[in-house]
């Protein structure tokens, strides 16, 4: 089960929440038949309590997603995705390292 602090988007809503986002967004892309995803998904948890209001963390899953998902070139996944001023700054593929991750975030908060 995914934490509260992170943020499900579909086409309904991506658009309006990267833009209107004043810190960092990630966005993961992910599916429910990814082991990598799966692997990622309590990480993500840990760094949205951790990070609080200085970043936020957003997934999309790309079986019911796939326009997004094509329209940002996702081809594998897990793909984590940041916005910054409602553009993508970076981009990392595959599970990693909370560490990693979250360097990955204050690197460009």
């Amino acid at each position: 089960m995914a934490s509260d602090l992170i943020t499900n988007l579909d086409t309904t809503n991506f658009d309006s929440t990267i833009k209107s986002s004043t810190v960092p967004v990630l966005v993961d892309f992910w599916a429910t038949w990814c082991g990598p995803c799966k692997q990622l998904g309590p990480v993500l948890d840990q760094l949205a309590t951790e990070l609080g209001a200085s970043a936020k963390i957003c997934k999309v899953d790309v079986d019911s997603n796939r326009t997004l998902a094509t329209q940002l070139g996702v081809t594998s996944i897990p793909a984590l995705f940041l916005f910054k001023n409602g553009q993508v700054v970076d981009k990392m593929v595959g599970a990693r390292p909370k560490g990693d991750i979250a360097a990955f975030i204050k690197k460009h908060a």
